[in-house]
C-alpha cells in the first residue's frame, strides 16, 4: 500500500503543553510564509526582448566593484553536481531553512514534490536566500525521479537505517538527496526509486533530527572539496539575472534601455 505523505495535524501546543483533541497548522501560525516564485522581472526580460548577454552588458556598469567581485565569485563557486528534492515538506521554517542551506554551500537547485499541499518558506529564515537558487517543482513523484535521472543523479534518500554515512556523499560525482516530509518520512514511490540511502550516525537517545538540521549535516558532507561546476551557459544565466536583482528599479531600467 502506497504511504502518503501529506500534512497530519500536529498537537496544540499551550501554557500547559500539548492538548489533546487539537490541531496546530504551522502555516496559519506563520505569518511570514510566502511561495517561492521564478524570479518575474527576469522572465520580463526575455519578453522584451533581451538577452541574458545583453543584461550583463547594460547593467554590469551599474554595480558597484565591491558587488562585481561578488557576484563572480559567487558565480565561480556555484554547484549543479549536488542537489536537494523535498517530499512534500510542510512546515514553511523547515523549507526555508534548506533553501538558505543550500544557497550557502552553492547548490543551485532545490527541487520540491509539493503534493497535497503548495511549497511555502519563510521570510525570517529565508533572508532572502530564495532569490539566487532555482526551485524546481515536480507534479509527481514519476515524474521528479524521471527528471533528476535524466540529469544523471545519484538518488540517495535519507533514513536512518542507511548504508551510507554522510562523509559518503561528497564521493558521489552527481547526487541528489531526497528528504521525506516532517511526518511520514519519503514516500513509497520515491522509496523504490532511490539508489542509495544515507544515514546520520547518532549517540543519543532521540532517533532522528529535524529535516533541516538533517539536510545540514548531509549537505555539508556532500558539497565538501567540490569546485564550481556551472556550465557557461548556466554561468551567463545566473549573472544576468544576479545583476537584475542587484541593481535597484531594474524593471523600470528594462523599459526604458529596451532593444529596440
Amino acid at each position: 500500500m502506497v504511504r502518503r505523505c501529506g500534512r497530519r495535524p500536529l498537537p496544540d501546543v499551550g501554557p500547559d503543553g500539548p492538548s489533546p483533541g487539537k490541531n496546530l497548522d504551522v502555516r496559519r501560525d506563520s505569518e511570514d510564509a510566502f511561495e517561492p516564485v521564478a524570479d518575474p522581472t527576469y522572465a520580463r526580460a526575455h519578453g522584451l526582448g533581451w538577452t541574458d548577454r545583453g543584461l550583463i552588458q547594460a547593467f554590469d556598469p551599474m554595480v558597484s566593484d565591491a558587488r562585481r567581485a561578488r557576484l563572480l565569485e559567487v558565480l565561480e563557486g556555484r554547484l549543479t553536481s549536488v542537489t536537494v528534492l523535498l517530499d512534500a515538506p510542510h512546515d514553511p521554517h523547515n523549507g526555508a531553512a534548506v533553501l538558505r542551506t543550500c544557497e550557502a554551500l552553492g547548490i543551485q537547485s532545490v527541487h520540491v514534490l509539493p503534493r497535497v499541499e503548495e511549497f511555502q518558506a519563510s521570510r525570517v529564515v529565508t533572508k532572502g536566500s530564495e532569490k539566487w537558487v532555482d526551485i524546481v517543482r515536480h507534479r509527481s513523484a514519476d515524474a521528479a525521479l524521471r527528471s533528476l535521472r535524466a540529469l544523471d543523479y545519484v538518488l540517495v534518500g535519507s533514513h536512518p537505517q542507511g548504508e551510507l554515512l554522510p562523509s559518503s556523499l561528497c564521493e558521489i560525482p552527481r547526487v541528489a538527496l531526497v528528504l521525506g516530509n516532517e511526518h511520514g518520512g519519503i514516500c513509497d514511490e520515491l522509496e523504490r526509486g532511490m539508489d542509495r540511502r544515507v544515514r546520520v550516525p547518532m549517540r543519543g537517545f532521540v532517533e532522528s533530527l529535524n529535516v533541516s538540521v538533517s539536510a545540514a549535516v548531509l549537505l555539508a558532507q556532500a558539497t565538501q572539496g567540490r569546485s564550481g561546476d556551472l556550465t557557461p551557459d548556466e554561468r551567463t544565466r545566473l549573472h544576468a539575472r544576479w545583476l537584475l536583482q542587484s541593481v535597484p528599479r531594474s524593471g523600470e531600467i528594462l523599459e526604458a534601455l529596451r532593444p529596440r
